[in-house]
């Protein structure tokens, strides 16, 4: 049991700072409110001195923290190991609202072995500091695994208890304490695992709760009448209870018992910690079948109240205000409905009376020893010299939230400094008059309720305002439609994220989208069969992938695929897809899905590769190789295609057909009533019509790239390496008259788009007058120290019957990471000659001050940004030549991929659309 809110005696009100130097921190006022209740810390870590070693035990008197463990040094924050460590024994006296060492120079040691403070307690009066864990003296005074002190002087107490084994759990009343570890002796007296002792060390005669195994943990209830007690037993005084037990604080007889099955024998009770009305258990286990997570359970029946079964080894549980936080390393949430195996989180907070996840995500690594990362927490919420509460977290880690800090962190009430991530967005147009914006929800690492807000065209105030909650493993795709537009008309939209403290994040990069003139047939097709996700992969930056089918799916591209790759599978004003590189790269759907018995899945793609690889599948992990795998739709090294589902074991039918061509192919799978069916181009490739329906299994879908083990004819590579476009999952089973009427509507009448490459493109330099840049893979705009680039392309007449409806400019940053902009970029004609070859900054062309577009704030390397162009002016110039040059007016340079890029999709574009007037 963790003491809390001691009020500091004069004596104690008299510590200096002894190690760090310096004095105690004056009063601090308490920030507004940081963030959304009942949430009371925040996620940023304040400076704290660190260990050479694992933390095991924290305890709190009147604004000092106590720090228990196996380490030789500390050092200040910052420090790295080796550098500015000051030595002690296994222990430390911290100001728990500066971080820094204060006056209490205890030793712990062991003559053999490694001496070890596994716990720590202070008597209700806060006078008293009670020690145990593996440990032979202290100041060089012998102590058999127990021991206690005087608070305010610093100074060993007489207390002759003597442990003949690990004391792992103390928790102190006015007239006892109760002690938990691996001992069958106390001070000579039989006692197995479980003892009470007087304040004076004796032990109490009539005072006995024999356990089996080893206890870890005890806590009294806040009424005094009972002790919790946690471990690894099987039995207490002789009854059936394993790993956790309520017995008399009076006598230690059995009050409630849990028998076998309660907590599985596989698994143990690490921490107990206590409020008002519950408690709450930190369980770790091994081997099969094992529970790791925490139990809330109601003081006046004993009964659970919750149960999250995450695993990942809870070490520690502590309650601040009415929320549990929790010292793990869970990976797996999937018996939650949460995240899948994945890489580890290791501080949760939830609500006592529910349980609900709350969105407190600050994280360390697993660091030291056993890799268990986080071991003990500790809530100070009485400061005597600050306002703020403070949560402190000790374990065996060296970093916290991604930066170097070994063995102790903190954090607070406030302030709250962290702003959300920036939000990734998209923007399209697939009905008349309409834009549609999607983008994938920010995180924010102590604040799941964020505000978002929308600005158009550079504008200063929102146009559409809305809140949503997130976790990292829930981020519901968010959507607004821009409605009232008349064809071809075109805007950009950039967000921003707040949290409940009023940090903003980052203005989003700008998306730009052009309203249709016209319905898309392809879309409509596809949309008409309602799928349960639709990612037309038309992103051209970043790693979201948006979702068109109404129902939220985010996907998250995973590797680096390429984005904005062109030509997509289906023509259209923003026809591009998404290419995977056969190795790591691929796309994943963020929420799981189930109860897919019978359905279709659907994709284009285009390659050449003799690898193979998986196009779309189903998977029990996000983030790793699943383990798990059903319902594959993937190549053969030959470019065969072959379609799978598990029906009491792998069911595979294959194509005869070769599709590794470099062409664009459009491939179907299904099952249902009319059994496995593998269609492509339209046409029926293979069937198998005596399995219909696959097994039910929850996962989530991946395109590009999911592990293959133990399919028929698996490829030489997982993942696949070429473009995927247009991809959708539905619910039914299409009928072959669908699929084919998908296929025909990618080649129904529509607007026609037209690609340009420049026939020539260059930039000049202001700091190189006479230099000529011609043959460069790049070109670079800037407005200071001058950087100016032209373009030139050759632009047909308009197809017969039809006008140019939009025009704009497609651009690809480099991917250098300093080669975005925050700037500005204007689109301008060039009035004079200029050639790719000869042309300076010396003898650059006049440019007109007409602008015909604007590039804004370029400034995510890889993204490909569209501008769209005045359109009278392009109008007024089909048929002939066509020079623009970018200009700028910032300090802040852009490159961009020239003409002369190895791969086609990097370089610059004028895109048109032409279509019936």
């Amino acid at each position: 049991m963790k003491a809390r809110g001691f009020l500091r005696s004069a004596a104690g009100a008299a510590l200096v700072l002894a190690l760090g130097g310096g004095v105690l921190a004056g009063p601090v006022a308490p920030d507004a409110e940081a963030v959304t209740p009942p949430l009371g810390m925040t996620a940023d870590e304040l400076p704290t001195w660190q260990t050479n070693g694992i933390v095991y035990a924290l305890a709190e008197a009147d604004g000092v923290v106590f720090v228990g463990g196996t380490f030789s040094t500390v050092r200040p924050p910052g420090a790295a190991s080796g550098t500015q460590e000051q030595p002690v024994g296994n222990f430390v006296a911290l100001d728990a609202a500066t971080g820094e060492p204060v006056d209490c120079d205890l030793s712990f040691s062991v003559g053999s072995g490694t001496a070890t403070v596994r716990t720590l307690a202070v008597s209700p009066d806060g006078r008293t500091l009670y020690a145990g864990g593996t440990f032979g003296s202290v100041n060089g005074v012998g102590a058999s695994s127990v021991a206690a002190f005087d608070i305010p002087s610093c100074g060993r107490k007489p207390f002759p208890a003597a442990a003949n084994g690990i004391v792992r759990g103390i928790a102190a009343t006015d007239d006892r304490v109760y002690l938990a570890g691996d001992f069958t002796q106390l001070s000579g007296t039989a006692r197995s695992r479980f003892a009470a002792v007087t304040t004076e060390g004796a032990v109490v005669p009539g005072w006995v709760a024999n356990a089996d195994e080893i206890g870890k943990t005890v806590a009294v209830t806040p009424d005094g009448a009972n002790v919790l007690l946690g471990g690894d037993f099987f039995t207490i005084n002789g009854a059936s209870s394993h790993a956790l037990a309520v017995v008399s604080a009076s006598t230690g007889a059995n009050v409630r018992t849990y028998g076998r099955g309660f907590i599985p024998d596989t698994s143990t009770v690490q921490d107990i910690a206590v409020d008002a009305t519950g408690f709450y258990t930190a369980n770790e286990g091994t081997g099969g079948g094992v529970f790791d997570g925490r139990i809330a359970l109601d003081l006046a029946t004993f009964n659970e109240r919750w149960r999250d079964t995450c695993l990942g080894a809870t070490q520690d549980v502590e309650v601040h205000g009415s929320v549990v936080y929790s010292a793990h390393h869970a990976h797996d949430c999937s018996s939650m409905g949460e995240f899948p195996d994945q890489e580890r989180y290791h501080l949760f907070a939830q609500d006592t009376t529910t349980g609900e996840k709350l969105g407190w995500f600050p994280n360390t690594n697993d660091g030291l020893g056993e890799a268990i990362g986080p071991r003990t927490l500790l809530s100070v919420t009485d400061h005597p010299d600050d306002e703020r509460d403070f949560l402190w977290v000790g374990g065996g880690f060296t970093t916290v939230n991604g930066s170097p800090q070994w063995g102790l962190t903190r954090f607070a009430t406030s302030p709250d400094s962290g702003a959300p991530s920036v939000p990734e967005t998209h923007a399209t147009s697939t009905t008349p008059g309409r834009i549609d914006l999607t983008w994938r929800p920010s995180l924010d690492l102590d604040d799941s309720l964020l505000t978002y807000r929308v600005y158009r065209d550079g504008g200063s105030q929102p146009i559409h305002t809305v809140q949503a909650s997130t976790l990292p493993w829930s981020r519901p795709q968010l959507a607004f439609a821009d409605t009232g537009m008349s064809a071809g008309e075109s805007h950009s939209y950039r967000i921003t994220a707040t949290d409940g403290a009023g940090n903003t994040s980052a203005l989003s990069a700008p998306v730009t989208a052009t309203a249709a003139g016209g319905t898309q047939p392809y879309v409509n097709t596809v949309l008409a069969d309602s799928p349960l996700l639709y990612w037309r992969s038309d992103e051209t930056a970043n790693n979201f992938a948006s979702d068109l089918s109404g129902n939220g799916n985010n996907g998250v591209h995973r590797g680096g695929p390429q984005r904005g790759v062109t030509p997509g599978a289906v023509p259209g004003p923003d026809a591009a897809s998404v290419g995977h590189d056969g190795v790591d790269s691929y796309t994943y759907s963020d929420r799981s899905f189930s109860g897919m018995t019978r359905f279709t899945v659907e994709t284009w793609f285009r390659t050449t590769t003799t690898q193979g690889g998986k196009l779309l599948g189903f998977g029990n992990r996000t983030l790793q190789p699943s383990t798990v795998r059903d319902n594959n739709l993937y190549m053969l090294n030959d470019g065969r295609l072959s379609f799978g589902i598990i029906n009491g074991a792998n069911r595979v039918i294959t194509g005869s057909g070769r599709y590794n061509d470099g062409r664009w192919h459009h491939v179907v799978g299904s099952v249902g009533a009319n059994g496995m069916r593998l269609y492509v181009d339209g046409q029926l490739a293979a069937v198998n019509s005596l399995y219909t329906s696959a097994r039910n299994v929850t996962g989530y879908w991946r395109a590009g790239g999911d592990s293959l083990v133990n399919w028929a004819n698996r490829p030489a590579s997982d993942h696949f390496a070429g473009q995927l476009d247009e991809t959708a999952v539905y619910p039914t089973q299409l009928s072959a008259a669908r699929v084919t009427a998908h296929y025909q509507a990618a080649s129904l009448p529509t607007d026609s788009v037209t690609q340009l490459a420049p026939v020539a493109d260059t930039y000049v330099n202001g700091a190189a007058l006479n230099t000529n840049y011609g043959t460069h893979q790049n070109l670079a705009v800037r407005g200071s120290s001058a950087y100016e680039a032209y373009l030139d392309f050759d632009l047909p007449a308009a197809p017969a019957g039809q006008v140019l409806k939009s025009a704009a400019l497609r651009v690809r940053v480099t991917d250098d990471p300093v080669a975005g902009s925050v700037d500005d970029f204007q689109v301008v004609p060039v009035e004079g000659a200029w050639g790719e070859t000869t042309t300076t900054y010396a003898n650059r062309p006049a440019l007109s001050g007409t602008v015909l577009g604007t590039l804004g704030s370029p400034d995510a390397p890889g993204g490909v940004y569209s501008v769209p162009l005045d359109l009278a002016s392009v109008r007024a110039a089909l048929g002939g030549d066509f020079d623009v040059a970018l200009r700028g007016n910032g300090t802040d340079s852009l490159w961009l991929w020239a003409r002369e890029a190895s791969q086609s999709s990097y370089r610059p574009q004028l895109v048109l659309t032409f279509g019936a007037p």
